[in-house]
Order: C-alpha cells, then structure tokens, then sequence
C-alpha cells in the first residue's frame, strides 16, 4: 500500500490538527520531492505489487488531474499496480466541479472519500470548513454522473450544534443518495486546534460523552437498519464495499507513506515523516529524507494488533495471538478479557474470535487499552 500526504487547504477547519500549510508558496516543490521519496524508498515495500493508493491530507483534491497522474505514474514507475488496486482521492465537495470531475476520469483515481461532514450551513461555518451544505449534495451526484461508483463520505457527530434531528437528517440524506459507504467520527478536541481554544475561552461548548454515545448508537442502528454492515468502529459499507486500503491499516498490512507527516510500516518498525514542509524538501532534494523511525518490541506489535483488530467485525484472532505472539500473551489477553465477556461486552465465537458486541462498541478504545500488554 502507499499513502500520500498532500499538505495543503484552502482554509483551516477548526478541529483539524494533520499537518497542512494554506500556502500552496510550495506546491511545485514539494510534488517534485513526493516523486522522488518514491525512488528513493521503493526498496522498503518488499512486496512490489500495490494493491490500494491512497492520497489523503490536507486536500489533495487541490491537485489538477495532470499532477495525480504523475505521482501515480511515478509508483507506477517502481512498482506493478494491481489490476484491481483501489486508488481513493479525499476531496472536499467545492473542489469538485464539473470540468474537475470530467479530467478525475482520465486518471486511474476510482474511489473518492468526500468530506461532506454535515449538510446544514451552520455546521460547516462552525467547522471552518470551505464548502456550504448544497455543494456536498452537488458533489456526490456530480461525481456519480460521471460513472463514479466506489464512493465514501464523512460525517462527524458529538458536537454542540448538532441535534439528534439534525443528526438523523445528515444520515438520511447519505442513504437517498445511494452512497455504498459511510465513514463517521465524533467530535473530538486536539490540543493545539482553534476549537480547543475556543472551549477554553468559553467561545464554545465543550463536547459531551453522553451526545457522541446517544449519536453514535442512533448511527449504528440508522444505518445498519438501512442494510450498511458495521463493519469498522467508524465505517459502515454495503455489499461488502468495504475500504480496501484502510482495511489494510487494521489487519497490520505494510505501507509506505510519502509526503511530510506520513507513516510507514513494515511489521517491525514504524517510520514518520517530518511534519515540515520545507525541510522535508529540503532532506528529499538532498537524498537524505527527513525521518524518525522506531523498532516495535513484541510488546508494541501485541497491543496494536488488539487496538486495531477489536475495531472492525472480525475482532481478535486467538490463532493469529498464539502464532504470531505465544501463549503466554494468549493467556494474558484471555485473563483479560474475561470481565467483558462476562458483562457481554464482547463475544467469544467459534472459540477463537473476539468480538465487541453493540454494548461493547460503545467501550472500544476502554476495553482494548485495558488488554494492552505494559511491562
């Protein structure tokens, strides 16, 4: 898998804390050095086929159709594109103009993940996000039209403006339109973001538990009731239309990040980026990439593989525990395990997987760090 970082909007939302510059000073430069971090880390994936791209950020829908096609010819360059490789675009709905969709179609790019995150005007002004609520409609018939039928979009809940008659309107107007996939995250506050600032300024409501866990239960049961398969924490797909490139994220699947800020893995260690847009050109110009990286202990590997496989429906994997860990930890994450089971938070099936039940869902991040292996 490879993922691009594109650090680059219009304006800055209000809860976003991803690395990005509203300056596009750099633009031209740093696309040129996105190609060459591909030369020269290409050795890293030992397997050469790739089977998902994904361009995330920022907005990499503020790059033309030509400058996509060139990254992608560029891995295309170093690697064999599966066939059937799933190569999403995040775009934002004001982006997506006709003649902008019409030049999309001439690329390999066949899934877009469109952030709609709200359909109401107030919403989005409190957001900070660029668009209004009729051009996310507009978006998704217009890039539908086109012969676009791998589609995603984004909603956020668990936020002070958003009413639980809202909410539900928000999901029905993804339902009408037909969308296989949903992707929806609750409000949350990052330290260093304008909406943090707000609340301790008293500018804005502080987020409630209670709303994002009373919203998210009428998430799961609107759209599970509208034939969608919960399938990941935060994501829902019909027809099995799951994500393939995240999908890969949670089953530990390696990857290569490019781009200031991005990730790598390789099952034994995780690489990232600098989160500077000038001096990570700057280290690619000069064939010395600005990046940290850290080797993962057994210990780091066991806890991620719970944190990220008790998210999604097929939940933990007792055999995969004892192949790829040892007994010992099995024992550890039964012991551990049993209160939950115990409260039917989680299900054991077939003896051998672990996994949340609907009461569980709502304890996901609890209940795996309470299984973490810490020494």
């Amino acid at each position: 898998m490879i993922y691009f970082h594109i650090p680059f909007c219009k304006q800055a939302c209000h809860y976003c804390d991803f690395h990005f510059s509203t300056s596009l000073q750099y633009k031209d430069e740093l696309l040129q050095a996105l190609q060459q971090e591909i030369k020269l880390r290409a050795d890293e994936l030992t397997d050469k086929t790739i089977p998902s791209i994904y361009f995330g950020g920022g907005t990499p829908s503020l790059l033309t159709a030509d400058e996509i096609q060139q990254l992608i010819g560029e891995v295309a360059a170093h690697f064999e594109i599966a066939a059937d490789a799933e190569i999403t675009l995040e775009a934002n709905p004001d982006d997506l103009d006709k003649a902008k969709v019409q030049a999309l179609r001439h690329t390999p790019i066949n899934r877009f993940s469109i952030g709609i995150q709200s359909f109401y005007d107030e919403d989005l002004r409190w957001m900070n996000r660029a668009h209004q609520a009729a051009e996310g409609e507009d978006a998704i018939k217009r890039v539908q039209d086109a012969g676009f039928e791998n589609l995603t979009a984004d909603l956020i809940y668990g936020y002070p403006l958003l009413t639980d008659a809202k909410w539900k309107s928000n999901m029905e107007k993804l339902i009408a339109l037909a969308i296989p996939h949903i992707s929806s995250y609750a409000m949350t506050v990052e330290q260093k973001t304008a909406l943090a600032h707000f609340i301790r300024n008293g500018k804005t409501a502080p987020m409630q538990e209670t709303q994002s866990a009373e919203q998210m239960q009428m998430m799961i049961e609107t759209l599970t009731t509208h034939g969608f398969e919960h399938y990941e924490i935060s994501n829902f797909a019909k027809n099995g239309q799951y994500a393939k490139h995240n999908t890969s994220y949670w089953q530990g699947k390696h990857y290569l990040g490019i781009g200031p800020s991005a990730h790598s893995f390789n099952g034994h260690s995780r690489s990232w980026n600098i989160a500077n847009n000038a001096r990570y050109i700057e280290g690619i110009t000069a064939g010395k990439p600005h990046y940290e990286a850290e080797q993962l202990t057994d210990e780091d590997r066991f806890n991620e593989y719970i944190m990220t496989a008790l998210r999604t429906m097929w939940g933990i994997d007792l055999e995969k525990i004892t192949t790829d860990f040892g007994i010992d930890y099995r024992k550890h994450l039964l012991t551990n395990i049993q209160p939950f089971i115990d409260r039917q938070e989680v299900e054991l099936r077939a003896d051998r997987y672990l996994i949340l039940s609907s009461k569980g869902k709502l304890l996901a991040d609890y209940i795996a760090s309470e299984l973490f292996l810490i020494r």
